[in-house]
């Protein structure tokens, strides 16, 4: 396709989308929460993470949810969750993984999203119980929403394949699509350079033909399991991805994730009672919580449909990973993660400015490097040097805030460790 003819196609999907979410009178925005790693989570733990997820503008969680057979602690922290958003007007909705769940559990999951239907902590949109899953594209839905009877679902799922959604909503009865496409990639799990771009956006978008589509945002994405030992390329992304949302103005955002430390794109706090899947040894210490105050005037944006954010404290946010690229551990078994040859060594430094100002980095024994940055959100990007790393933010020759970050990057390591260390001033 001619480049023009490409831009005419894209504009027109943009253009019904734009008018289909103009109808529906609400954008929420949801965070994808792994109920798999919280088994003794109490009532006062959920209460602690919706209110860190409401102080952004977060509206509920997609609970994340293997069936009872595989962990047992399910239905309880199922319960657990919708008792607390009920106490703090939070919302819930169950997303079904299907690495756990399959076809033939019709029943099970039909008793599930029963349960919570009508709770006044579930989830709503298109004025249906909002529910949806992790993979799972060929579930019948219609066998679900027949025994169910009166009570209306909106089954937004996540669907792999763009190109089959037109096939497969009457057949398996969904309303709509949530991609797990958040970070820069060619399909599945191949790594593909950065930076992310919406052109899986624009097919989900154009496949479903003006029903609602739910954009993913992704921070990050490091993973060094025996199983899955790859990065993918999203350095700037907590920025780029968040404008693009604002870009498109999709129906529905679901923030991929909430709590994954498995994955390194989690945007929580440190969950103390979470139970560890054997991520703690890059994720303990690399905290993420910054990445939540360059969120919340996107998701303020976002709401409304405003082209970009509106800052109203002076801030910055950096983030970095702790060796270079190239560094080679000397004692892991695994050895170094797919894709990290595709990455630069840079720090990340967003500034949130109220006024213009001058921001200087200075990364190791790399020499100090001072930019100016306009009002508003912007991103910048440093040289890598190693050992400290100072901030500083100047305004009218006078330093407003900044100082010296907690970790240091060194040249060498004994395992691998691809997470972003995560600061503010």
């Amino acid at each position: 396709m001619r480049l023009a003819g490409l831009l005419a196609t894209v504009s027109v999907i943009l253009s019904n989308t734009l008018g289909f979410v103009a109808a529906q009178g609400s954008k929420p925005v949801f965070a994808h929460f792994m109920v798999g790693i919280v088994e003794k989570f109490t009532v006062q733990d959920w209460l602690n993470e919706i209110q860190q997820a409401q102080a952004i503008g977060i509206d509920g969680f997609a609970l994340n949810c293997a069936p009872p057979w595989v962990d047992s602690y399910t239905p309880k922290q199922l319960d657990n969750a919708y008792t607390a958003a009920q106490q703090l007007n939070f919302k819930m909705f169950i997303s079904f993984d299907f690495a756990y769940w399959s076809n033939g559990d019709t029943g099970n999951i039909t008793s599930f999203v029963g349960k919570y239907a009508a709770h006044p902590a579930q989830a709503k949109f298109n004025g249906g119980a909002l529910v949806s899953t992790f993979v799972g594209d060929s579930f019948n839905w219609n066998a679900v929403k027949s025994a169910l009877g009166s009570q209306k679902l909106t089954v937004i799922p996540n669907m792999q394949d763009p190109a089959s959604l037109g096939s497969v909503s009457t057949q398996f009865g969904i309303d709509g699509a949530f991609s797990w496409y958040a970070w820069p990639t060619d399909g599945g799990n191949s790594v593909i350079e950065g930076p992310m771009t919406t052109v899986w956006d624009q097919r989900y978008i154009q496949g479903l033909g003006g029903r609602p589509y739910m954009a993913p945002v992704s921070p990050w994405f490091s993973t060094h399991f025996n199983t899955k030992n790859w990065v993918f390329i999203c350095e700037e992304q907590p920025v780029r991805r968040w404008q693009q949302i604002l870009d498109m103005k999709p129906a529905l955002v679901e923030i991929i994730t909430w709590n994954d430390f498995g994955e390194s794109h989690y945007i929580s706090g440190s969950e103390p009672n979470h139970s560890d899947d054997g991520s703690s040894q890059w994720a303990n210490g690399f905290p993420h919580d910054g990445w939540r105050d360059i969120y919340r005037p996107y998701i303020a944006a976002y709401k409304a449909g405003a082209s970009s954010p509106t800052v109203n404290t002076d801030e910055i946010v950096y983030w970095y990973r702790p060796t270079p690229h190239a560094a080679r551990c000397s004692n892991d078994p695994l050895g170094i993660p797919r894709g990290a040859e595709l990455m630069d060594d840079l720090v990340f430094v967003s500034t949130l400015l109220t006024q213009p100002a001058q921001l200087t980095v200075t990364s190791g024994n790399v020499a100090p490097v001072t930019v100016n940055a306009d009002a508003g959100v912007h991103v910048f990007n440093f040289t890598m040097g190693i050992g400290k790393q100072s901030f500083s933010v100047s305004r009218g020759g006078r330093q407003i805030l900044g100082g010296q970050s907690a970790k240091d990057t060194v040249s060498s390591c004994q395992t691998y460790n691809f997470n972003a260390y995560v600061g503010k001033f």
